[in-house]
């Protein structure tokens, strides 16, 4: 392994644990009734693994649409906190509400089953504490189908899927992993889905420790992680068949985009796919708020798709 000066060696162990750890859980601090959201109730279901995943149901009156919901690390289903300050603000110090976005899937006739992945928000912990980027998360997004198509109602309707960053590369390895489960889906919409060695490249570079990948890989390993590389959705994308609408901030600064998000759509398997590009911001944070405050692509998307 490289050798590393010793200040730079802790600039390395602590992006890792940024990369794998969860350092904080992000509470649920939007409830659906803030946003006008009339009908709902709390669920919980486990993981094919059977780790335990807390949920809401967010219903819409005469319905028989379904979107099922997840989110990024180190968020919640509600979206983050960064408003409130430390330790949230230390990522990123604006508020992200991704309730306001099921509101508008809810008013537009979508049934909304949003949910907690492990070791976020109010889900059970698994995998001592370590978030792999979809690597372990693969098994929350199956979970979460097979609790729908054994629910007496749930199972009865048409399923489309919301699935952002971490949750999005989860998407993908679940639906490599268990094709049959998903066959019946609709369509796929992926805000985000991140590249581990583009984000964490970026934030070796900004921190002067860029020549050093190698050791941050080894320093995740050993907290039960994964390397960057292995953390890549473009190894999962050929296996998704499904409709696909993707978004990325084309000039993020915590990403190679737009080169890595191309990628990763390019690799996609679907024939009928489109890229949207969040223009007119570098932060990250402001793409996981894009559909919330202007939901039309998003429910042309769904509409198109689920009918």
């Amino acid at each position: 392994m490289t050798d590393i000066p010793e200040d730079k060696l802790a600039l390395v162990k602590y992006l890792a644990e940024f990369a794998v750890r969860p350092m904080f859980r992000t509470p649920v601090h939007i409830q659906p009734n803030e946003r006008g959201i009339r009908s709902w109730e709390e669920l919980s279901f486990p993981s094919s693994d059977g780790t335990p995943l807390e949920a809401w149901w967010l219903k819409a009156e005469n319905s028989n649409k379904l979107i099922i919901a997840n989110h990024p690390m180190p968020m919640s289903r509600s979206g983050f906190t960064g408003h409130w300050g430390q330790p949230w603000s230390n990522v990123d110090d604006i508020e992200i509400d991704f309730v306001k976005a099921y509101a508008h899937l809810v008013e537009a006739g979508y049934h909304v089953l949003a949910y907690d992945l492990r070791n976020h928000g109010l889900s059970g912990a698994a995998n001592g504490g370590i978030c792999g980027i979809g690597r372990y998360e693969w098994r929350d997004c199956v979970g979460a189908k097979l609790f729908v198509d054994t629910h007496p109602e749930l199972s009865r309707m048409t399923v489309g899927l919301l699935s952002r960053c971490t949750g999005a590369n989860a998407q993908f390895e679940a639906i490599q992993r268990h094709p049959e489960l998903f066959e019946d889906v609709r369509c796929l919409m992926c805000p985000l889905a991140v590249s581990m060695e583009a984000l964490m490249g970026e934030f070796a570079k900004l921190q002067g420790v860029s020549e050093y990948m190698d050791v941050m890989d080894h320093e995740q390993v050993k907290l039960g992680g994964y390397r960057n590389k292995d953390m890549n959705p473009q190894a999962f994308a050929p296996a998704v068949k499904l409709p696909v609408f993707m978004s990325q901030v084309k000039d993020d600064l915590w990403t190679d985009n737009p080169r890595d998000g191309q990628c990763t759509f390019d690799l996609l398997g679907s024939e009928e796919k489109e890229l949207f590009w969040i223009e007119g911001t570098t932060r990250r944070f402001d793409g996981y708020n894009y559909f919330g405050n202007h939901p039309e692509k998003m429910l042309s998307f769904f509409a198109r798709y689920m009918g």
